[in-house]
């Protein structure tokens, strides 16, 4: 698959650097994270500085940057002797991560309903969710992505937590989703982002909260169900 360089700063993975995504650190950066996405990167597989180096263009201290950054936010394990590599869950940690994930995506999608309630922007959310509609109808797993990446820029420029905007890039579902990759998984995240978008565009911060929740408890049970 082609390779898709993230451009936007705000990503619920790009953090805190506001210009990150146009240097040649966030260069690499964005690209193991769309790597991870496209399988291009998968889960154990060393990363080789030299290699990275070539492969984007960039200075290796460039490199040792980006590495050192996808390790602060546990996407990749850095050993002295091993050098870095893209960090494998084990089923226990991956349940781990969704327990987490589960809490923070209701409160996300509260946090959003409570703003939308209260009059902030709206258009952001209608245009992700149109652009993951055209995504899913095209079966472009890329476009797909970065929708849903947007959806969740969108939900956090809506409820405007500053607190939810410094944790949640830290939830790593990025490798959850590159190690498990049920095939029901892009059918399950389409219609639980357009339940979960249906209750925070009418304000309901209960409801919103509760389809937030019920969106990762879906997740889990198509992981479990492919583990089975």
């Amino acid at each position: 698959m082609a390779r898709i360089l993230l451009t936007e700063p705000s990503s619920p993975h790009s953090g805190s650097a506001p210009d990150a995504s146009r240097s040649a650190s966030g260069t690499v950066f964005y690209g193991i994270m769309n790597g991870l996405e496209s399988q291009q990167f998968v889960p154990g597989q060393r990363l080789v500085e030299v290699d990275l180096a070539a492969q984007y263009g960039v200075s290796r201290n460039s490199v040792r940057e980006a590495l050192q950054r996808l390790a602060a936010e546990g996407v990749v394990e850095l050993s002295r002797n091993k050098g870095a590599a893209i960090r494998s869950l084990s089923l226990a940690q991956t349940l781990e991560v969704l327990d987490v994930a589960e809490r923070m995506t209701g409160l996300l999608a509260l946090s959003a309903a409570k703003g939308i309630a209260a009059g902030r922007p709206r258009k952001a959310i209608e245009q992700a969710l149109r652009e993951l509609s055209r995504a899913n109808d095209a079966h472009d797993g890329d476009a797909f992505a970065r929708a849903r990446r947007g959806l969740y820029r969108a939900l956090l420029e809506a409820g405007g937590s500053q607190e939810l905007r410094r944790l949640f890039p830290s939830i790593q579902m990025p490798i959850v989703y590159a190690q498990h990759r049920p095939a029901t998984l892009q059918k399950v995240r389409m219609r639980d982002y357009l339940a979960m978008s249906e209750s925070i565009l009418a304000g309901n911060a209960q409801a919103a909260d509760k389809a937030g929740m019920a969106h990762v408890q879906n997740v889990r049970a198509a992981i479990l169900s492919k583990s089975a």
